[in-house]
């Protein structure tokens, strides 16, 4: 995701120079990029916080 945040923040300084040469698409991947993967953090997220919970239970740190 910071990968994608990062080209996206780059592509939009440069968003003059992608307009002009027909490649305004590539901003809108970065984007599309971010914003998929917000679902797969709260997935990754919700995955550890179970296991921690499993953990603790079976007394394993």
């Amino acid at each position: 995701m910071a990968a994608w945040a990062l080209a996206g923040v780059v592509l939009l300084v440069r968003s003059d120079w992608l307009t002009a040469n027909g490649h305004q698409h590539w901003l809108w991947t970065c984007l599309a990029g971010f914003l998929w993967g917000l679902p797969g953090l709260a997935v990754m997220m919700r995955h550890d916080a179970k296991r921690r919970r499993r953990r603790a239970a079976a007394g394993l740190s």
